[in-house]
């Protein structure tokens, strides 16, 4: 068996270069890959394409590439909370293409499953559609989208074991599991990392067969995006 294990962050983020494309899994805060955000920080590459469900917030997630302006372009669906984020948008120092959230999903499965492009009612009749190709089918237009391309996958999961099999926990299980079949290096980072014929075969959600690259994180800070509570009694 090939190891794919790698010593840390740092380790698996070797080869990032300049203007390359990189995927980040997980949905707001939940579910993204930490460890991996703050070693593609401290590599100092720039003028990334980022494509990611959101853009974290200014001082976590995404948001801290935003900060030291390593992203040149988001791809995202919601992007709300991030007032960095923002500010570069309105200034046009940030490139942003927004997407529906079922079609960003879908162009990450399409790009793992070989799809090159598909066709969708999502978007039809708004900006979304400027510029691309129109169907009809059923009586109702679709627009073409294409596949993503991303030299890089970096997903978050919760147990993965030496071969690269990967299981993701609640909502961590939206974007990760189809970015990780998508990137042509694919990095898991777990939570915890076992020998292979620990996890159960039956579980597993995203096959070894997609991951080059895994390690295990510590200390993930897993924030709350919007924290809202009752009132004490």
């Amino acid at each position: 068996m090939i190891s794919k294990i790698v010593a840390n962050a740092e380790e698996a983020a070797q080869g990032l270069k300049d203007d390359m494309t990189l995927m980040l899994g997980g949905f707001g805060l939940c579910g993204i890959p930490e460890k991996s955000i703050e070693a593609i920080r401290a590599s100092g590459v720039k003028g990334l394409t980022c494509i990611s469900n959101n853009a974290g917030v200014d001082d976590f997630g995404l948001g801290l590439l935003l900060q030291t302006r390593q992203i040149k372009k988001m791809i995202s669906s919601y992007v709300g909370e991030n007032d960095t984020f923002e500010k570069q948008m309105l200034s046009g120092e940030l490139e942003v293409e927004l997407i529906p959230q079922g079609t960003l999903a879908e162009r990450c499965r399409a790009a793992g499953a070989g799809i090159p492009a598909f066709y969708t009612p999502a978007g039809y009749g708004t900006e979304v559609a400027l510029g691309k190709e129109v169907r009809w089918f059923k009586g109702k237009p679709h627009i073409l989208e294409h596949a993503f391309e991303a030299d890089f996958a970096f997903v978050k999961a919760w147990k993965g074991d030496e071969a690269g099999n990967l299981i993701f926990k609640g909502t961590a299980r939206n974007f990760n599991p189809l970015m990780a079949m998508a990137g042509k290096i694919t990095v898991a980072e777990v939570e915890e990392l076992v020998p292979v014929g620990e996890l159960d075969p039956n579980e597993i959600h995203t096959p070894g067969i997609f991951v080059q690259r895994i390690f295990e994180g510590q200390n993930y800070e897993k924030r709350i995006e919007q924290r809202t509570v009752r009132p004490s009694a």
